[in-house]
């Protein structure tokens, strides 16, 4: 958590999920996630990878797609994304899967960022 803690002191962070709300807000309450918003399918009535999925967010925030950088480990999340104007970070999650997993290890792309964790990206972004 330290690394997004370090991430909200200049941003705002809130995941962009196909999950619902309700799911979200108990993976926060659980793993003390500290989020400023939960965004996604549920606010904008589209799911990922759909590009409404990533306009909506961006008018959601009152922000341009240029404003907002999506920081994901999946390479597919973050194309759609980069398609929308949106800024891109990719960290890796190489557990997501369990301990065999083969997909999205590594970025597929040159991603705006490349982190190898929250406390990475933060450094990355002089926080």
């Amino acid at each position: 958590m330290a690394g997004l803690t370090r991430l909200k002191a200049r941003y705002i962070i809130a995941p962009l999920s196909n999950g619902n709300i309700v799911l979200m807000l108990n993976i926060a309450k659980r793993s003390r996630i500290p989020w400023d918003a939960i965004l996604g399918a549920e606010v904008v009535q589209a799911y990922k990878p759909m590009p409404q999925a990533y306009l909506r967010t961006a008018d959601v925030l009152a922000m341009k797609p240029d404003e907002i950088c999506l920081v994901a480990a999946h390479n597919g999340d973050l194309a759609a994304a980069r398609s929308c104007g949106l800024r891109t970070a990719f960290v890796p999650r190489p557990t997501e899967h369990g301990l065999a997993q083969t997909t999205d290890l590594h970025p597929d792309q040159a991603w705006d960022l490349v982190a190898s964790d929250f406390i990475d990206l933060a450094e990355r972004l002089q926080l």
